[in-house]
């Protein structure tokens, strides 16, 4: 860390495009295309999940914009090593801290149990009801962990224990609620859990207090500008037809993944007792972890 330069007084925004736009502009082309009953309801499910996300980046990167604390921040990162990848909605890097963010646009009230379950509860007229959802805790930690790998590799071995020992201290995950109207309960859920979920309307004076509180003397302008720019190396640009799984009408392409209603697709297993078997995995990976075995 280093000295305060005072000269900075604004957040920054060193990337602000998401990939969910050209994904809206494919599906919204496509649906102008002759297509069959089925495909068309998936396509436009599809849409306004994604129109959802879009809606809650853009709250959010609304309040980051607005906050008046000298921070760098970054949007849509898609990051590989090896084997592992994880798409990050947003990178704050604030004096002391780097924040990795987790943006939820959820429709319905938000649960957490005592066992760190995630229970969307929806209302239909009079009926109301109760669904599981993939924790976003896990999948942030995933993204938590492959920062930690990466950042390892070009560590000799006492800057790697010093990085391990250190890495919880500025290193914060956080899944970050954007819907006004969804209510949070989380008054039962672990203490680990419950510090990571907030809504977008807490998001400003979290990060104030945590840069408060924080260990460390601060980094100047010149340092959070380095190590914003070092993250942006790591993004990937991805060349993706988000209509090609609707196109092949194979099997895995009828079956609809039952945890976020996206399409299965045909995939092949590069590793553990299943390496080389042909599996179904949601083509919503890594955001969604469904999968189904084939017999």
């Amino acid at each position: 860390m280093g000295i305060f330069d005072e000269k900075m007084t604004q957040p920054v925004i060193l990337k602000e495009d998401s990939s969910l736009d050209e994904w809206l502009k494919q599906l919204t082309e496509f649906l102008q295309k002759p297509l069959s009953a089925d495909v068309r309801e998936q396509v436009e499910n599809e849409i306004r999940n994604i129109k959802a996300g879009i809606k809650g980046e853009n709250e959010l990167l609304f309040e980051l914009k607005n906050s008046h604390i000298p921070m760098f921040v970054l949007r849509d990162l898609y990051i590989e090593d090896g084997d592992l990848s994880a798409q990050i909605d947003f990178i704050v890097i604030t004096r002391k801290l780097f924040f990795v963010i987790e943006c939820k646009n959820i429709s319905g009230d938000i649960e957490i149990d005592s066992d760190g379950n995630f229970i969307c509860t929806k209302q239909y007229g009079e009926r109301f009801q109760k669904t599981g959802i993939y924790s976003p805790i896990t999948q942030n930690e995933r993204q938590m962990e492959l920062f930690r790998q990466i950042r390892l590799k070009d560590k000799g071995f006492l800057r790697r224990m010093i990085f391990n020992i250190f890495f919880r201290k500025f290193y914060r995950s956080l899944v970050v609620l954007t819907n006004k109207q969804t209510v949070l309960n989380h008054k039962n859920a672990p203490k680990k859990i419950r510090e990571k979920v907030i809504r977008a309307d807490k998001l400003i004076d979290y990060i104030k207090k945590e840069d408060i509180v924080s260990i460390g003397f601060g980094s100047s302008e010149a340092e959070m500008r380095g190590f914003a720019k070092n993250f942006l190396k790591m993004h990937r640009k991805r060349d993706i037809d988000y209509t090609q799984k609707y196109l092949n009408k194979t099997i895995e392409n009828e079956i609809i993944c039952s945890k976020c209603g996206a399409p299965m697709v045909k995939k092949v297993a590069s590793k553990g007792k299943y390496v080389g078997k042909e599996f179904l995995g949601c083509s919503r990976y890594p955001s969604c972890e469904n999968i189904l075995k084939l017999s």
